[in-house]
């Protein structure tokens, strides 16, 4: 197991940390970033991972804060890169999960059957008070790429938690923790993109939303943090995009008959 914590940004009652985890001997593994926000005595775990992982986040986390601080999970979506290790982290917690309303009766099949820790979050978003008025906004992200899908945004560190909007795909050995080359990068996002985004509608419609939010750094749940000299960038080519259902024909052209 490969493993790489870094603090993207800390004051006086805040931190936030990346967390990111990756398994050589295991091609079909997904790479896979958490996000840990520490704000005064409570923490917030963002997309917490797969259950092959758990020991692993939870032994890094407990350096930074322990476990019994983490107040609520927060889940972009329900895919297992994402939650299947939710199991364990409610046994080892009191946290409660956030995720969509469309995933409430989804996640159980994780292997719990008590929904009290569950919390739903409605299509349109809610927000997350911190201290002095400060909060972790959750944004809709819809069809980007579940359909039940959000963002997750720190007005105080200005951190965007993506999910797989942005997400790249690195060949074996060609890992890094930022973008430096944006040209570069763009290769290992495009392919990601094009398959696994809804289609341009959904594209524009979010960048629309997110665009005039004051971000230092954009955190997905896989590959690299943008930067905010590469934020406006990214939100060009990802306005402009064709992907999912707008390359529809191409997929069914290829179908075997």
């Amino acid at each position: 197991m490969v493993d790489q914590s870094k603090i993207l940004y800390e004051d006086d009652d805040h931190q936030v940390i990346w967390f990111g985890w990756e398994d050589h001997e295991h091609e079909s593994l997904v790479q896979s970033n958490q996000l840990l926000i520490i704000n005064a005595d409570n923490a917030y775990l963002f997309d917490p991972g797969g259950a092959f992982i758990f020991s692993d986040v939870a032994a890094e986390v407990n350096k930074y804060v322990p476990l019994s601080q983490i107040r609520y999970i927060l889940a972009t979506h329900q895919d297992p890169d994402v939650l299947s290790s939710i199991t364990l982290w409610l046994k080892a917690t009191n946290a409660r999960l956030l995720v969509s309303r469309l995933w409430i009766r989804f996640v159980s099949h994780f292997g719990f059957s008590d929904n009290s820790r569950l919390v739903a979050i409605e299509d349109s978003g809610m927000q997350i008070r911190l201290l002095d008025d400060e909060y972790i906004k959750l944004l809709p992200a819809h069809f980007l790429h579940s359909e039940g899908n959000f963002c997750f945004y720190d007005t105080r560190s200005k951190t965007l938690f993506s999910g797989d909007i942005g997400a790249a795909v690195f060949p074996t050995g060609e890992r890094y923790l930022e973008v430096e080359d944006w040209d570069t990068h763009l290769k290992y996002m495009e392919g990601f993109h094009k398959r696994y985004m809804g289609n341009n509608a959904a594209t524009r419609r979010w960048v629309a939303s997110v665009r005039d939010l004051d971000i230092d750094r954009i955190v997905p749940q896989h590959g690299a943090i943008i930067p905010k000299e590469h934020i406006t960038q990214f939100f060009d080519w990802l306005e402009q995009l064709e992907c999912g259902t707008d390359l529809i024909d191409q997929i069914y052209d290829n179908a075997l008959s």
